[in-house]
């Protein structure tokens, strides 16, 4: 019994067979890059336009810039015998589609280029892509909600990541003040005129005000055939929008302001688009309430340290209604200070404090009796040890309080001698606070330049020959150096009618 072989299809036949199961084309070019053969079921939308492809070149059936890429992937083919490959879209009256094309050579001379519609692919890429970038644009207004307190850059960030991630010529922030309620405008981007920077709408008032008192996002499309009170400046027309959007910007329940945006031309927003928007305006949302709060808490700290510092010099003040002796001294030995410290390059922060506990430096005195305090004598060993307390005594008034502990080292210090001879504590060298070290030649500047019961006051020359000849026993003799050099040729102006306090220490 014979058996039967089965008859199988030729190359041909399956060659055709694959064409028709998978929608590529291919193309059979001749050494002068014309089409002799090709297989496929739909030619036309690999071509931007429908014709008959037998007996065409390449140059005929694609832009030159496509048959061009053609040109140079053939010859390459030719020369290495590897396969080519190349991208390219076209644009047709439904959008625009995307090819990959694989170029192989053929015997003599001959092309084959398989074609292959990969829109779909290159669309889920780009979308892929567009979501990535989306995502990166989220990330980046976070980064400058959170590493900026400067609502102007957060703001000028987030606008431009608006115009760029959903493809709009223009935005703009109003912000909404909470007293006039009045949103006024706060930031923009790609304006060609400054129509909006004048804006102050009310609630209600214009598109965006209208979003701003109903909670919800108003949408326009061809706004300029619209007559409206949108139009808030004469330069507004030359800007040629058609379609605009205002959001309201609402964080914690409270509407903070609208963010408008503009394209001059007509385009399809989706779903992924207006999720991304309303995204954009949450975060700006956050970013204005950020800033809002921390201006709030920075103004109040301002107002605060203002208390604070009033309340120190009431202090002073009190100390100088007590003691006649010694007014003005405080505001004196504290200027001459703070310009000692400013010469050295000192810190505001570190001046800040050294104001402060320059301003307090006697405030231990409180506590001492009037009658040693007011002594019009020299003090007895006992007395001179009640005396010697007050350094103490401040830093115990002082220490419980927070604010004025980095201000601690002149009321406690400023009586200590380089030599280690000081008091409360005997220190020596640069184990003595650098602001003491300065206040304490300060101090007995003005103590000399002032004058006593029992004798008037030193002149300037005097004063600062005493100086030099206690650097290095008193004084630290850098410092003593530095003042030399700023008030010796500055010294300060004259006084008249002041009076120092009972001795230099």
């Amino acid at each position: 019994m014979k058996l039967l072989l089965p008859i199988l299809p030729d190359a041909s036949q399956q060659l055709d067979a694959i064409f028709r199961a998978f929608p590529d084309l291919l193309l059979i070019l001749d050494q002068d890059r014309i089409v002799r053969d090709y297989k496929g079921e739909k030619v036309a939308p690999f071509f931007p336009a429908e014709t008959e492809i037998l007996n065409k070149s390449l140059e005929e059936l694609f832009p030159a810039e496509i048959a061009m890429q053609f040109a140079h992937s053939i010859s390459e083919t030719r020369r290495s015998e590897d396969a080519g490959q190349i991208e390219y879209s076209l644009t047709h009256p439904k959008g625009k589609r995307w090819f990959e094309a694989r170029i192989v050579s053929l015997p003599y001379q001959q092309s084959a280029i398989s074609i292959r519609d990969i829109t779909k692919y290159k669309e889920a890429e780009e979308k892929a892509k567009q979501q990535l970038d989306r995502m990166a644009a989220l990330r980046s207004i976070d980064l400058a909600i959170t590493s900026s307190l400067d609502l102007n850059l957060t703001l000028s960030i987030l606008l431009n990541q608006v115009t760029t991630q959903l493809g709009v010529d223009a935005a703009a922030i109003l912000l909404l003040d909470h007293h006039t309620r009045l949103l006024t405008y706060s930031a923009s981007i790609g304006f060609r005129t400054t129509a909006l920077h004048f804006t102050k709408l009310r609630l209600g008032e214009g598109y965006a005000g209208q979003a701003a008192l109903e909670r919800k996002t108003i949408h326009i499309s061809g706004l300029n055939n619209r007559h409206t009170d949108f139009l808030r400046s004469p330069l507004f027309a030359q800007e040629g929008f058609v379609i605009y959007y205002a959001i309201p910007l609402i964080a914690k329940g409270q509407v903070l302001g609208v963010l408008e945006i503009f394209n001059r031309s007509f385009s399809q927003e989706n779903d992924e688009w207006l999720d991304f928007m309303n995204m954009v305006a949450g975060q700006a949302a956050i970013a204005i309430d950020n800033a809002l709060l921390f201006n709030r808490v920075e103004r109040t700290n301002t107002e605060l340290l203002m208390a604070y510092d009033a309340t120190i010099e009431g202090w002073s003040r009190a100390l100088d209604l007590r003691d006649k002796e010694t007014e003005g001294h405080t505001q004196r030995v504290t200027e001459m200070t703070i310009e000692l410290a400013r010469h050295l390059g000192m810190s505001e922060t570190d001046i800040r404090h050294i104001r402060r506990g320059a301003i307090l430096h006697d405030i231990g005195k409180m506590a001492i009796p009037d009658a040693i305090l007011f002594k019009p004598g020299p003090l007895s060993p006992e007395e001179w040890q009640i005396m010697r307390q007050h350094p103490n005594i401040a830093v115990q008034l002082l220490a419980p309080i927070p604010y004025l502990a980095a201000a601690l080292d002149i009321p406690h210090y400023h009586h200590e001698k380089w030599d280690g001879s000081g008091y409360p504590t005997g220190l020596a060298g640069t184990h003595i606070p650098l602001p003491a070290r300065l206040f304490a030649v300060v101090d007995v500047y003005d103590a000399l330049t002032s004058d006593r019961p029992y004798r008037r006051a030193w002149s300037h020359l005097e004063a600062l020959d005493y100086i030099r000849t206690q650097a290095g026993q008193h004084f630290d003799p850098a410092v003593v150096q530095i003042f030399l050099k700023v008030v010796g040729e500055f010294p300060p102006k004259p006084r008249s009618e002041t009076r120092g306090s009972q001795s230099p220490q």
